[in-house]
C-alpha cells in the first residue's frame, strides 16, 4: 500500500499525497505542452483534421505516465515519513474519520478559524489545531457532516440493513472505506478499538452498541447462533470495558454477566471463547474484589479458574492457556490470603508456579515467554512477601 499523508483525502481526489500530485501533475503539464507543440505545428503544415494526430498524443501521454510511474515508483523505496505517522505500514483513512482518533467521526467538531474536522472528544484536549497548527479560537459542532458519517455508517457498515423496496439485504457483505474492505460487523469492533484506544469512550460505545443491536437481530432469525454468540459475547465485554474506562461501575458489571451469559451457552471448546469468558468471569470478580466484596470476588475467580483448567485439560499444547490458569490460580490464592486462609493461599502460588515452570516454550513465543517471566517473578514475590496484594490485571 502507498505511503499516504493524512492531508491526501481532502487535499486530491485519487487520495494521494497532495505533495506527490502537485509534482505530477507538473511533469504531465510539460509532456502535454510538447505534445500540443507538435500537434499544433503538424496541423499548420498540412492543413489536416487536428484529430488526425490524436494517436500520437496517446503514446507520448502513455511514454510521460511511464515516466511519472517510473518516478513515483522509485521514491517509494525508501517510504517517506509523515509527522502525523501515518505511514505505508497504516491503513489509509478515509474522509469521514477523524484524524486524531483514527476512527469515524462521533460529534464530528470543526476548529476555528482553521476548520479542519475532529471527534469533539479528541480536538478538546488540543489549544492548536492538530493539523495545521493555528490557535483553536473556538470548537464548533459540524451537525451536516456528522449526518453524512451517521448515513455512511447506517447505509453500509451495519451487520443488518434494509434496502430502498423493503428487503432484508444479506448481513454478510463487507464494507469498502479507504482501501479497507471486511465484514460490517468487524468494521464497527475496529472502529470502537480504535476510539477506545484514544480514551474516545463515548465513540466506542456508540459502535459497539450498534454492532450489539445488529448481532441480536440477527440471533433471532439465524439457525447457526454459535458464532453470533461468540461475537456477540465479545462485544458486550468490550462495552464494559467502556463502562469501566468512565467509571460506571454497575453498567460494567451488566455487560459482563450478559457476556457471560452467552458465552456459557457454547461448548468451551474454542480457545477464543474460553479466553473471552474467563476474561469476562475475572472482570467481574475484580470489580467485586475493589469493592471490597471477596467472597462474591472468589465465586467469579473460581469460575474462570474451572474453565481455564477444562482447556488446559483439552488442548494440553495451548500454552497461553496455561499462563491464564497460573493468573487464575494467583487470583483466588490472593483472595483466600486476605479473607485469612494462609495456608491454602500458599498451596494456590506454589501450583502456579508449578504450571508455569513445567511450561516449554518455542522460539518463536517471546511474547509469552515474556508474558511469563512476569507472573513467575510476581508469584515468587508473594511468597517472599505475604502482604503484598494481587495486582488484578484483566486476563
Amino acid at each position: 500500500m502507498s505511503s499516504v499523508c493524512p492531508f491526501a483525502k481532502a487535499a486530491c481526489a485519487d487520495g494521494g499525497c497532495p505533495v506527490k500530485h502537485e509534482k505530477q501533475s507538473r511533469q504531465q503539464a510539460e509532456c502535454d505542452d510538447k505534445v500540443d507543440t507538435k500537434s499544433n505545428d503538424s496541423a499548420s503544415v498540412d492543413g489536416g483534421c487536428p484529430m488526425k494526430h490524436e494517436g500520437n498524443y496517446n503514446r507520448h501521454k502513455a511514454e510521460c505516465d511511464d515516466k511519472v510511474d517510473t518516478k513515483s515508483n522509485d521514491s517509494a523505496v525508501v517510504s517517506p515519513k509523515c509527522p502525523f505517522g501515518y505511514d505505508s505500514h497504516t491503513f489509509k483513512l478515509g474522509p469521514l474519520s477523524c484524524m486524531i482518533c483514527q476512527a469515524l467521526l462521533y460529534q464530528s467538531s470543526k476548529c476555528l478559524p482553521c476548520s479542519h474536522k475532529f471527534c469533539k472528544v479528541c480536538i478538546s484536549r488540543f489549544k492548536d489545531c492538530p493539523l495545521c497548527g493555528a490557535d483553536i479560537e473556538k470548537i464548533e459542532p459540524d451537525t451536516e457532516l456528522q449526518v453524512t458519517v451517521d448515513r455512511f455508517i447506517n447505509g453500509h457498515a451495519r451487520i443488518k440493513r434494509v434496502s430502498a423496496d423493503g428487503q432484508e439485504v444479506d448481513g454478510k457483505k463487507n464494507v469498502i472505506y479507504g482501501d479497507v474492505s471486511m465484514e460490517r460487523g468487524a468494521f464497527l469492533v475496529q472502529q470502537a478499538m480504535r476510539a477506545f484506544r484514544a480514551q474516545n469512550i463515548e465513540s466506542a460505545k456508540s459502535r459497539l452498541s450498534l454492532c450489539a443491536e445488529d448481532i441480536r437481530e440477527q440471533l433471532q432469525t439465524s439457525d447457526d447462533t454459535s458464532d453470533l454468540c461468540l461475537q456477540l459475547g465479545a462485544v458486550l465485554g468490550m462495552l464494559g470495558d467502556c463502562c469501566r474506562a468512565i467509571g460506571d461501575t454497575g453498567s460494567a458489571v451488566t455487560y459482563y454477566e450478559e457476556s457471560v451469559e452467552f458465552l456459557s451457552k457454547l461448548p468451551a471448546k474454542d480457545l477464543e471463547l474460553v479466553h473471552t469468558l474467563s476474561v469476562s468471569l475475572n472482570k467481574i470478580g475484580d470489580l467485586s474484589y475493589y469493592d471490597g466484596d471477596l467472597e462474591s470476588a472468589k465465586i467469579y475467580y473460581i469460575r474462570s479458574l474451572d474453565v481455564r483448567r477444562n482447556a488446559v485439560k483439552e488442548h494440553s499444547n495451548a500454552s497461553s492457556q496455561v499462563v491464564d490458569l497460573a493468573v487464575s490460580l494467583a487470583k483466588v490464592a490472593d483472595v483466600d490470603r486476605n479473607l485469612g486462609n494462609e495456608d491454602v493461599a500458599i498451596d494456590g502460588f506454589q501450583e502456579a508456579i508449578k504450571c508455569l515452570e513445567s511450561l516449554k516454550l518455542d522460539s518463536n513465543e517471546a511474547g509469552l515467554e515474556q508474558r511469563c517471566h512476569s507472573v513467575l517473578d510476581f508469584l515468587h514475590s508473594q511468597l517472599a512477601d505475604k502482604q503484598t496484594p494481587v495486582s488484578n490485571s484483566s486476563v
